[in-house]
Formats: structure tokens, C-alpha cells, sequence
């Protein structure tokens, strides 16, 4: 089920598209950020300090290129954007907190189980682009996942299609057993990305450096 529809996050997506539309360009001094909550952490990994991490929201995305158009996808996971720098994490919680009401909405609909939350944005190559939303597949320990559901955040997501240069995001749900801390592979429409495994290598080598900032106290 797509729910193209839903105005809110709109501010925020636009924020993001700057962030992840080529060319990258993050950047600026640390900010204040505030952790958001721990209950769905299953790991012990969200313990860690925010406001220390270093990485660009591009070191973490899963990128795909089609014909016409590029595909990025980042997973909005604690465990994961705490390592960004403060200015990308308090963007991606704020998202999801934007669209709280939206995805609690989905997840009794779906259950009750919460969902693993990604944000996605498809960039124009060429005029006229046409996508296909709920291709965007998610294989993980030998099982793929498809979305549950897709919340729009730009103007006209739903007519999947773009124009050259314009970028269009989504907030995309999928069932919670998608394991981030395993090699996982990401399809769509016959274009297939492997590389989290060694995204899974700078994660792990950000997570000592934010314990190591965090210690004595520097803040990124």
C-alpha cells in the first residue's frame, strides 16, 4: 500500500535532498543535538553519544543508478545515524519524528511491529524519467523484503516520474527483520547494490572514533 499522499515532512525532505543530491556538500560547525529515543534498540549500540560522529549522510547511502535517474536509500536506524555528523542526524530523526503519526498509523496496520525506516530520494539524469516506488528491494539473510508501505514527502512523488535535475524522497517501511549489521543487498528496477559490507567497515571504525571523541570530549 503507497501513501504518495502525506504533506508532512516536506521542510525536512527538503533539507535532505540538499544533503544527498550530487554534488554532496555537507558541512558546518556542531551543533546542539538531542538523542532520540532508545526503546526500539535492541543492540546497545544507540548508547552511544550523539553529537560526536563525523560521517556525511553519502557514506552511509545505498546508491543506485538506473537508466535516468539515481537512486539513494539510508537507513534511519539509531545505530546508524548517531555516527553522522549533528547537523545529518538531528535531519533524519526530525523526519521520522515529522512522519511519527503516519508510520504508528502503518505499523497497527501492519501488525504492530515497528518497521525499519529508510529514507530514499530519486535524482533526474534525464527529461522525463519514469520510476516504480515499490520495486525497491531489500534482501537480507537470503530474504527479500519489498516495502510496506511508502509515504511521499515531495510534491508529486506520486506520479513516478522526474524531470532532469529534480529529485524526488520518500519515507519507505519495511518489516523489521532487515539486519543492518550483516551484509545486505538492495535491487531495483535490474540495477543491484552489494556495498553495505564495507559501509558496515567505516561504521564500525566510527563507532570506536566516536568513543574515542566522546571520552575526551570532542565534539565533531
Amino acid at each position: 500500500m503507497r501513501n504518495f499522499e502525506t504533506p508532512l515532512g516536506v521542510a525536512f525532505a527538503a533539507a535532505l535532498i540538499v544533503a544527498c543530491a550530487p554534488p554532496s556538500t555537507q558541512s558546518g560547525p556542531p551543533v546542539a543535538v538531542t538523542p532520540g529515543p532508545e526503546a526500539d534498540d535492541t543492540t546497545g549500540r544507540s548508547t552511544l553519544p550523539v553529537g560526536f560522529g563525523s560521517l556525511r549522510q553519502d557514506d552511509i547511502a545505498i546508491r543506485l543508478q538506473p537508466t535516468g535517474f539515481i537512486v539513494r536509500a539510508i537507513p534511519v536506524d539509531e545505530n546508524v545515524i548517531r555516527l553522522l555528523t549533528p547537523d545529518s542526524y538531528r535531519a533524519l530523526r526530525d523526519l521520522q519524528e515529522s512522519n511519527r503519526g503516519s508510520i504508528d498509523r502503518i505499523t497497527r496496520r501492519s501488525g504492530g511491529r515497528r518497521p525499519a525506516v529508510w529514507y530514499v530520494s530519486f535524482y533526474g539524469l534525464q527529461p522525463e524519467a519514469r520510476f516504480s516506488p515499490m520495486d525497491l528491494v531489500i534482501t537480507s539473510a537470503g530474504q527479500d523484503f519489498r516495502p510496506i508501505d511508502v509515504i511521499g514527502l515531495s510534491t508529486g512523488f506520486g506520479e513516478e516520474r522526474l524531470k532532469q535535475r529534480e529529485t524526488q524522497s520518500a519515507v519507505y517501511l519495511y518489516s523489521g527483520e532487515i539486519d543492518l549489521d550483516h551484509p545486505l543487498v538492495v535491487t531495483f528496477q535490474g540495477e543491484r547494490n552489494a556495498t553495505w559490507e564495507q559501509v558496515l567497515q567505516r561504521i564500525e571504525r566510527e563507532r570506536a572514533l566516536v568513543r574515542a571523541r566522546a571520552s575526551g570530549g570532542t565534539a565533531r
